[in-house]
Parts: structure tokens; C-alpha cells; sequence
């Protein structure tokens, strides 16, 4: 008698990739958390602005020296504020690639 043929069911012996998704998003979850509590530090002004941001681009401080403040010029502050925000944006970001770039397919 010839062989006989077999369909391709989806699902039948895919327990080796289920466990290995599980694995894959266990590994994200982690990751997930990980970004949650590092954090990047950003400054402009030549330290003048300096943000604290986590992994998941949350602020977590501003600071703004003193020296800043008594010069009383707004269009400054907001530009130093902008670039350190952007920098740390960035930083944040760079930081999650870093972490979830290996997981991604």
C-alpha cells in the first residue's frame, strides 16, 4: 500500500510553538516592567534643565536651577525645557529598543 497523506491541521503538534509564545511574551512582560523602572536622564542648558524619565516615558523629575529662574526669561526656559524634554524623550525610547528590540521578530 502506498503512504498515506496527512493534513496540515492548525493546532495539531503546536504546543512546542504555544510554549514558546508564552515564553516570548513572558520575556515582554518583563522587559515591559524593566523599562518601567529605569530611567534616562536628560539635560540642556549645559545642565541648567535636567529631566528624569523612565524607560516608559514617564517623567519622573524636573529640575530647574536656581540661577535659571532669577534670569526670569521665559523664551529661554521654554527652549531648554523643549530640548531636554526631547532628549529624554529620545533617550527613553532608545532605551525601549534596546530592552524589546531583541524580542521583536
Amino acid at each position: 500500500m502506498g503512504k498515506q497523506h496527512r493534513p496540515n491541521i492548525p493546532g495539531a503538534g503546536s504546543s512546542g510553538m504555544m510554549a514558546q509564545l508564552a515564553r516570548l511574551q513572558e520575556e515582554m512582560q518583563r522587559a515591559q516592567r524593566e523599562l518601567e523602572e529605569e530611567t534616562v536622564t536628560a539635560t540642556s542648558g549645559g545642565g541648567a534643565i535636567t529631566i528624569v524619565m523612565t524607560g516608559g516615558q514617564q517623567v519622573r523629575s524636573v529640575r530647574i536651577s536656581p540661577e535659571v529662574l532669577q534670569q526670569a526669561d521665559p523664551d529661554l526656559l521654554g527652549d531648554m525645557l523643549t530640548a531636554a524634554f526631547n532628549q529624554a524623550v529620545k533617550a527613553s525610547k532608545d532605551l525601549a529598543q534596546q530592552k524589546l528590540g531583541p524580542l521583536m521578530p
